[in-house]
């Protein structure tokens, strides 16, 4: 299948170059900014405001994990002059686009995470240490990736490097908020009784962030179900460390994730992956304010029980 795709990709090349050469020859002095996922949208409109346009590379519902590039995501590259990219493992489908159109080499590529400590995949039976590319399901990283995002466009159009400049510093205001509202929500929970599961690796930051270790991954890798023997090694795993909270996916829940509590007792709640939806500009602060709040909540209800 990735084979054809990549044959596809290849025929449609020839006829999009010669529209790519137009569209470059009459290109607006506006810079036109690609993206791969929900939250570089997020962090590039309230960095650019009305000074630059944004393009989405792939349809708003489509899921990032796994994507299958299609011959409409080539045309819209064609139309870039940059794109931000996660370059860690979560857009690795862009990369592909890149090559079947010839612009591996002609593409400004902003790497959101340059900068950013990064840290492996949490619970990785394989015990190898796979670089976790979930960075944007933070407060500390994304600000982080908001100013990396911004210097570099400032970089582009020198014109509005400044507007650039203080748009990021106003929306990291906003984001670093988020942070103090979370710890307004714990002020004098015991966080001695929380133990946390999770189904996939997406929030080993945000966790970080906040102090809190998770016990167990369900997931080997995002969206690759665990063998039964695996499955039956996290259920002893999640037993033996007196886990109380599971951590699921919101938009794409998994029945294993039902299967562990009938299994264990443990209370489930969902996060959202920020990676579904429309493309919008308070979609970060919206999904991540959300994310706070219900851990906040599993935090509060953990110390009752």
């Amino acid at each position: 299948m990735r084979f054809f795709t990549r044959m596809l990709l290849r025929t449609l090349a020839i006829g999009v170059v010669a529209l790519g050469a137009l569209a470059g020859s009459a290109q607006a002095k506006t810079l036109r900014v690609g993206i791969t996922l929900h939250p570089y949208y997020s962090f590039v409109a309230n960095i650019v405001g009305d000074r630059a346009k944004i393009i989405p590379l792939i349809d708003s519902d489509a899921n990032p994990h796994g994507y299958a590039p299609q011959p409409a995501d080539m045309i819209r590259m064609m139309a870039m002059d940059v794109m931000v990219v996660n370059g860690i493992g979560h857009d690795s489908w862009a990369f592909e686009i890149l090559d079947a159109a010839g612009m591996r080499n002609k593409l400004k590529l902003i790497y959101a995470n340059d900068g950013v400590s990064l840290i492996p995949v949490a619970g990785d039976p394989s015990g190898e240490k796979v670089v976790n590319p979930h960075t944007f399901i933070s407060t500390t990283a994304a600000i982080q990736q908001v100013y990396t995002i911004a210097r570099a466009l400032g970089e582009l159009d020198p014109e509005n490097a400044t507007f650039f400049r203080d748009n990021a510093r106003h929306y990291a205001l906003e984001i670093r908020k988020l942070r103090g509202e979370f710890d307004a929500k714990i002020a004098g929970a015991d966080l001695s009784k929380f133990r946390c599961a999770s189904m996939h690796s997406g929030y080993d930051y945000i966790m970080q962030e906040l102090g809190l270790q998770v016990s167990a991954v369900i997931e080997p890798r995002h969206g690759v179900e665990p063998t039964a023997r695996q499955l039956a090694e996290t259920i002893d795993r999640i037993k033996a460390a007196n886990v109380n909270v599971l951590f699921a996916e919101k938009y794409f829940a998994s029945k294993l994730s039902d299967t562990i509590r009938d299994a264990t007792g443990v209370r489930m709640y969902s996060i959202s992956h920020i990676s579904s939806g429309p493309y919008t500009k308070e979609k970060f602060i919206e999904e991540m304010r959300e994310n706070l709040t219900t851990i906040a909540t599993a935090i509060r209800e953990s110390a009752k029980s």
